[in-house]
């Protein structure tokens, strides 16, 4: 296998298998909830209680669910290209930890993390499974009131863009996986890579809105795609 740096980008696709839901598929979380009255800052100011509902449920949802194919896939992609001298920049948009659960070591995850929570006053961010409510103390600054989930709402600004575009214009090669095409500044990034002349792929379930942006794009579950796609890599077909 070659000594590739290569930058892969995952969205709710990639997890839906393991049981979460997706924004944009029927049933899906958006489907049942009102993403602007429990995913704003301007929500959870006016009906934390609401907020911290859907959250809780949310966290509950993603300790129940286990990594899948796609995930050990990606994990053991990690691993061979370190081996072989390469590196995988691994930066997903979605805040569940399943990436971690199923081997991956270094996961940027640009919309934040349902398992960490931030204080309003102070904040500190921690590590955080249990539920939160308006009562919850902060454990560094002990203000109840102001712990939150550390996702990335609408309206803020994504984590670690620095890091992010460093590794992008060092990438010999961009992958997305799972992702609808649709948020930005995320689905922005195939266009960078094909300025750069990075050779470019899709892996998802549909076409994303995107789509057309990609040099290749392979349709089907990822617990199907991803793991043939990591095969062929591994074996420098």
């Amino acid at each position: 296998m070659r000594a590739d740096s290569l930058f892969i980008l995952t969205g709710a696709g990639i997890s839906a298998e393991s049981g979460l839901g997706t924004f944009r598929d029927r049933g899906g979380i958006w489907s049942r909830f009102d993403p602007m009255r429990l995913a704003t800052p301007e929500a959870f100011a006016a009906e934390p209680v609401l907020v911290h509902e859907f959250y809780n449920l949310r966290r509950r949802n993603a300790r129940e669910a286990r990594p899948n194919p796609a995930h050990a896939a990606l994990a053991r992609l990690e691993a061979g290209l370190s081996q072989a001298g390469g590196r995988l920049f691994l930066c997903t948009q979605n805040v569940d930890d399943l990436h971690e659960r199923a081997g991956s070591r270094a996961v940027v995850h640009m919309h934040g993390e349902l398992a960490k929570a931030r204080c309003l006053s102070c904040e500190a961010v921690h590590p955080w499974e249990d539920d939160l409510s308006v009562d919850t103390p902060c454990p560094a600054c002990g203000r109840s009131g102001g712990m939150r989930p550390d996702v990335v709402w609408f309206g803020e600004m994504p984590h670690h863009l620095d890091a992010i575009d460093a590794a992008l214009a060092a990438a010999d090669r961009f992958v997305a996986i799972g992702t609808s095409g649709a948020v930005y500044p995320a689905a922005g990034y195939v266009a960078q890579a094909r300025q750069r002349g990075i050779p470019t792929l899709a892996l998802n379930l549909e076409a994303a809105d995107n789509a057309g942006l990609f040099e290749a794009t392979r349709l089907g579950p990822a617990s199907v795609t991803v793991p043939a796609f990591v095969a062929a890599l591994l074996d420098g077909r």
